[in-house]
């Protein structure tokens, strides 16, 4: 007899989702992380009394999640302190043009008018095309499993409005932006959004252009940090049995013909299992802990096809003043063709640019007890950089590079900041890969290009090897919070079905 019915590699909120899922479906369920906390990208940590999100600033698409914990018994808002931020950003463009867009479409139609008025009709048009693909690919599309083509044939019989949506697929985020809004600066306030699928504008799937939309349906920050998400699905989880251990890296997966059938530890320790789902990056799984021997040949051609995706430096400050900011989040943006052309001409040839843009998340401004009193947390999650630095190491550059960056963002967007930095720590994509074990700090683990998409990512059901499922940003529908979360949802869907 096994010791488990199911061991989970890694406890992001993929594998916590599937785990606790599975463990609901009355399975014996043991979740192994490799580092000390749970949560992976959606998690917190502490440093002189301040408390830094490592990656996820905030709640998209809370839907989904809560249809996660409704299968748990419970509810989102039931297991998470949910504080709503309005407006969904301020935007500061190039030019120093201000664009705040709030919760409210209308509010937010009005100062589009303001800056750019005939692209207001083209803002409604947006919202009402980009609500309609919402409605039918919500539970569609981001729950349906996409193994193969055959799926995708079942989804949309399943779903055939989403026939109507077909050209977001075939299109990139900037031809579907470009088809609602002719000023540019219109262009640019929703262009940085690109990177949230992990690439710039003009490669990044058409389908993603429904991110700047979906926010208006109510973005959220859980309250203590974004590590309470994972904590609620461990302790949901923990109710039915569910174990997670943390500090427990994993070095291989056990496989004979072909079948996963457990795991060696580090420490040389073998733990059987009926079933193995992953929540890690799969080209580390597949080459690295399942071994190439164990693949077929076409399965070892195709994952080594794949590209990890964009790294992203961050940069974590705690500040002795109130910031002169609007709220939460703070988009610092460039105009989509300088977007495009930075990915091309500076980070695809191993550069990290010196004019710095991305997002600033005030997270101490939703939740004061972030910070001490009289303090507050800055998170600024930069422009894509390099793995791998031109003519120099992130770790050599790393002290100045810090300098500068607080510097660029108190001359241009945060006036006084560098006079009133407490604490400052800067994550490069060295250090992701250090942390959370993320292969050159993948932050969506692989390109989410639309051939790298859908069915043609590792399946949620592996191919080639029997009782291997796959959960998180390498499988279907991808990384962040919500997507990570459905692909829990849909592997155990899956493992109740042919388990």
């Amino acid at each position: 007899m096994a010791d488990y019915d199911v061991i989970v590699i890694g406890a992001g909120c993929g594998g916590l989702s599937a785990g606790a899922l599975l463990a609901r479906q009355g399975r014996r369920v043991l979740v192994v992380e490799q580092s000390g906390m749970i949560g992976g990208c959606c998690s917190t940590f502490e440093k002189d009394g301040f408390r830094f999100d490592l990656g996820a600033s905030l709640i998209e698409d809370a839907e989904v999640i809560n249809w996660c914990f409704e299968r748990l018994g419970t509810s989102l808002p039931k297991e998470v302190d949910l504080v709503s931020c309005d407006p969904v950003y301020d935007v500061i463009l190039k030019d120093g043009t201000r664009l705040k867009y709030p919760i409210s479409s209308e509010e937010s139609a009005k100062n589009i008018g303001a800056v750019a008025p005939g692209d207001v009709k083209g803002w409604h048009s947006y919202a009402e095309y980009m609500q309609g693909f919402l409605d039918a690919a919500l539970k569609g599309f981001f729950l349906a499993p996409a193994n193969t083509n055959a799926d995708l044939v079942r989804l949309f019989r399943k779903t055939p409005q989403l026939l109507r949506y077909g050209p977001m697929f075939a299109s990139s985020y900037q031809g579907v932006i470009e088809k609602y809004f002719k000023d540019p600066r219109i262009r640019e306030s929703i262009a940085f959004q690109s990177f949230y699928g992990g690439l710039p504008p003009n490669t990044c799937p058409g389908y993603i252009a429904m991110v700047p939309w979906s926010e208006h349906a109510g973005i959220y920050y859980s309250k203590g940090g974004m590590i309470g998400i994972p904590r609620a699905l461990e302790r949901c989880g923990g109710k039915y049995g569910m174990t997670v251990r943390l500090k427990t890296r994993v070095n291989s997966v056990i496989v004979r013909n072909r079948r996963a059938l457990g795991v060696i530890l580090a420490d040389g320790t073998e733990i059987t299992s009926d079933l193995v789902v992953s929540d890690i990056n799969a080209k580390l799984l597949y080459l690295e802990m399942i071994g190439e021997e164990n693949l077929p040949w076409l399965a070892r051609v195709g994952i080594k096809s794949y590209e990890y995706s964009m790294a992203t430096p961050m940069l974590y400050l705690g500040v002795d003043y109130t910031p002169p900011l609007e709220g939460h989040h703070t988009l610092i943006t460039r105009p989509m063709e300088e977007l495009n052309d930075y990915w091309w001409n500076v980070y695809k040839k191993g550069r990290f640019g010196n004019e710095h843009f991305g997002i600033v998340s005030w997270t101490s401004h939703s939740d004061p007890g972030l910070a001490p009193e009289g303090h507050h947390v800055l998170v600024l999650t930069l422009q894509p950089g390099p793995y791998r630095l031109r003519g120099t190491s992130w770790d050599d550059c790393k002290s100045a590079l810090t300098e500068e960056i607080i510097r660029y963002m108190s001359d241009r967007y945060i006036p006084g900041l560098a006079d009133h930095v407490k604490v400052a720590e800067l994550s490069t994509p060295l250090d992701f890969e250090r942390r959370l074990l993320s292969p050159e700090g993948a932050i969506y683990a692989l390109r989410q290009d639309l051939t790298s998409g859908v069915a043609f990512r590792p399946a949620a059901k592996s191919k080639s090897i029997k009782g291997l499922y796959l959960v998180g940003a390498s499988t279907h529908p991808g990384g962040g919070v919500p997507t990570t979360i459905a692909s829990g949802m849909i592997a155990a869907d899956l493992i109740q079905q042919y388990e």
